[in-house]
């Protein structure tokens, strides 16, 4: 698709309306604040093509599978994100005709997406049937400051004509998930009430007991002064409206302002949501909507003080990045660690709004650098709630010992149903185990794992122990029946990526045994205790280690995808008819197995991960065989070779992927961005800049820094938090620069340079 967003720096700007593009622009100019989302929706009535999504975090419904063919095994469900109540709904009748954009003409559309700030905004002049012409402005955020709060100002000025205007300022309930499995509504009615200006709906999902109380609050002005117009209430079942008469004039602003809050049963006891949404929105309403905005404004400022990252010289790429880092911030915060972070985040329904693996191998690495340490740390404490769930999992699928994370979850139970990727993609067990490797070797925090680490490192060894195949006419131990990184290819034998985590696990395992075993005996003892390790279980860690078998061919020197990955017929990407890409909507999945194509680094992924395993020789190799052969056709693909290949001095290559990973969405490239955004792997847009370009590792407690510019850039800059300091680094054509920001001194490796950054001080040096 021809992209049709303007570029700017600091927003994400849509000049005109085409209904045709409605669905892919509520998406990316969906809005959150790690409590609750909205897709960019209108407010008022639209009977065009639109995906209703207001989304609030940790609310979800257990669907009932629907498979063709019931395989033991299976989940009994897929957790589904929840569309709940339709908060910002106006319906807006002028003059007896409905404002609707399906139906009126509209002229000077335009739809920004301040993410400096935090809010959308949107102006329109509408045409009614009659002749008669409004123009209309609408402001809208959800508070970073007050996380139950969604505020919304919206103008409109006759512009031809005077007379009267009804508005309906409602809630409503009354409403279905697309993805329903079984075309049913999720939600059961609880409470509908309206008084005065205040309108309050309360209901709760049919299963889970999940209730969601609303409370809505609407005042008028004109010309900016307040006014008291005449008010109607009425309500049914899961819905409350208050209507509105309201004289127009021609030249004159009449405003609405709306202010609802969405309260949980996840944070309250459910005989207190009322009092409390009425509390937070009386709160709202005393503020007024600008100083919520200007406390929105100050929220945001915090935000991109420790996250943002510029480029100079490159319009699209810097709009890019910022994207990607607005939609992270608003997705998850951090400050609940019962919550994860979604595919599609706030922004849509596909994919269930559950956890992947892709929060540890993407998303971890971002809030390491920038927020908290407590942050990340929340990130792996969810996963070791889990863990019991985790080994029930195992045990479900005839495991006698070990615990297997599931590929999908809300809850730990595993709640995804594609055989091919629930039963077989099991590498995200390593994911999990990288991951606490990634947050102790980056932040120092050794204390996490005689607390919590060492037990979900065990557990997921025991499963890696049994999970193997041993084959005595070879000696070496396999793994068969798996789906790697690489989903175009299923059900095969001893991907390499997947036996290589799993003995890299099994090593680190026991490498953490060994420390805990020094450093803390008294700790060491305890956990041999509790989780009954033996000596002859150690041994096998170390047997399977030893002789773990690994597809290669010795020829190319390059390590194989997987047991009988070069019978395939060899094809490169560039030589394919663009016609038939993207492969997975053009292509039968018989076809696609049987191709060489890959959807996302696999072997490159291991790569990634273990970077410092394999001299550069060796990634190249293995760069220049693969990459050609790679559709993209997953939003987590870009990244990774873009790192690698700014490691391998590929600069052209590099740039065109980061801008592929940053632009995901913004310009469509898989087609598929009205279903939402693409929230986990837009980590990998960060990671591209800063470990790609900024060549940033942590080695040995030390930072590492080896950057290179593009041409297209005249400089580019970020930030990292790095054990208690903040460290600003800027690189142009000729220079870098780096600044410690505080008072903490920083070990550091510049272009093989090693330098004792004091605080508050900058170095400089050429490049």
């Amino acid at each position: 698709m021809k992209p049709y967003l303007k570029e700017s720096e600091w927003s994400i700007i849509e000049e005109g309306f085409d209904p045709e593009k409605h669905e892919i622009s509520e998406s990316i100019f969906s809005i959150g604040n790690g409590h609750m989302g909205q897709r960019a929706n209108f407010e008022e009535t639209y009977t065009g093509k639109s995906l209703q999504g207001s989304y609030l975090a940790g609310v979800y419904y257990p669907d009932k599978t629907r498979v063709g063919w019931w395989k033991n095994g299976y989940p009994e469900y897929f957790a589904k994100v929840l569309n709940a109540t339709n908060w910002i709904g106006l319906n807006i009748v002028v003059e007896g005709q409905t404002l609707d954009l399906n139906k009126v003409k509209v002229s000077g559309f335009l739809r920004e997406l301040n993410m400096k700030e935090g809010y959308l905004s949107r102006k329109f002049t509408a045409e009614f049937p009659n002749g008669n012409q409004i123009k209309v402005t609408a402001t809208r955020f959800v508070s970073m400051a007050q996380k139950e709060i969604g505020a919304l100002e919206y103008t409109i000025e006759p512009m031809n004509f005077s007379g009267t205007m009804s508005v309906t300022s409602y809630l409503d309930g009354d409403i279905k998930n697309k993805d329903a499995n079984y075309d049913e509504k999720f939600w059961d009615p609880v409470l509908s009430e309206v008084k005065d200006h205040s309108g309050t709906v309360i209901v709760k999902t049919k299963k889970l007991d999940f209730h969601v109380c609303s409370t809505m609050e609407t005042r008028f002005s004109l010309n900016n002064n307040p006014i008291d117009v005449l008010a109607e209430g009425y309500n049914r079942e899961k819905y409350a409206g208050i209507s509105y008469e309201v004289p127009l004039e021609t030249g004159k602003v009449t405003t609405i302002y709306k202010y609802v809050a969405n309260v949980t049963n996840r944070d309250y006891k459910i005989d207190e949501l009322k009092m409390v949404s009425e509390k937070e929105v009386k709160q709202a309403l005393a503020k007024g909507f600008h100083q919520l905005k200007s406390e929105q404004r100050e929220a945001w400022a915090l935000k991109w003080r420790d996250s943002d990252i510029e480029i100079k010289g490159d319009v699209a790429a810097q709009q890019g990045i910022r994207f990607n880092i607005f939609q992270l911030n608003q997705t998850y915060t951090g400050e609940d660690d019962r919550l994860n972070i979604g595919p599609k985040g706030f922004t849509g329904e596909k994919y269930g709004g559950s956890t992947y693996w892709d929060t540890e191998a993407y998303c971890l690495p971002f809030y390491l650098a920038t927020a908290d340490q407590k942050i990340a740390r929340n990130l792996l404490i969810y996963r070791k709630k889990h863990l019991e769930k985790a080994i029930e999992n195992a045990r479900k699928l005839g495991f006698e010992k070990g615990a297997l994370y599931p590929m999908v979850t809300m809850n730990g139970e595993e709640c995804h149903n594609e055989w091919e990727i629930t039963f077989e993609e099991i590498h995200r067990n390593g994911a999990i185990a990288y991951a606490i490797y990634n947050y102790v070797n980056y932040t120092g925090d050794k204390t996490y794992l005689k607390e919590h680490g060492i037990e979900v490192l065990v557990e997921i060894s025991r499963f890696w122990e049994e999970r193997v195949n041993y084959v005595p006419h070879k000696k070496v131990y396999m793994i068969l029946g798996v789906t790697g990184p690489n989903e175009y290819d299923n059900n095969v034998n001893n991907n390499w990526y997947t036996n290589r985590i799993a003995s890299w696990t099994l090593e680190y395992t026991l490498y953490v045994l060994d420390y805990l075993k020094d450093v803390d005996r008294k700790k060491y003892e305890y956990w041999l205790d509790k989780l009954k390790v033996k000596d002859e279980e150690t041994k096998k860690w170390v047997d399977i280690i030893s002789n773990m078998y690994y597809p290669i061919d010795k020829k190319a020197g390059i390590y194989l995808q997987q047991d009988g990955y070069l019978d395939k017929e060899q094809i490169y990407v560039k030589d394919l008819d663009p016609k038939h890409l993207p492969l997975n909507q053009n292509w039968s999945w018989d076809r696609i197995l049987r191709s060489c194509f890959i959807k996302q680094a696999d072997v490159l992924q291991g790569m990634y991960f273990l970077n410092n395993e394999f001299d550069l020789e060796t990634k190249k190799r293995n760069f220049d065989f693969y990459e050609p052969r790679t559709v993209h056709e997953s939003s987590l693909s870009p990244c990774v070779h873009s790192i690698l290949a700014c490691e391998l001095g590929y600069k052209d290559k590099a740039y065109e992927m980061y801008l592929r990973t940053a632009r995901l969405d913004l310009d469509n490239y898989n087609n598929d961005t009205e279903d939402g955004c693409h929230i986990t792997s837009m980590a990998g847009t960060w990671m591209s800049v800063v470990e790609g370009f900024g060549g940033f590792k942590v080695i040995n407690d030390n930072i590492v820094l080896n950057p290179f510019i593009p041409g297209q850039w005249k400089s580019f800059s970020f930030k990292v938090l790095f054990r208690g300091a903040r460290l600003h680094v800027q690189v142009d054509q000729e220079m870098i620069t780096i600044t410690n920001e505080t008072d903490l001194s920083v070990k550091m490796a510049v272009l093989g340079e090693h330098y004792d950054l004091k605080g508050n001080s900058t170095i400089t040096l050429t490049h």
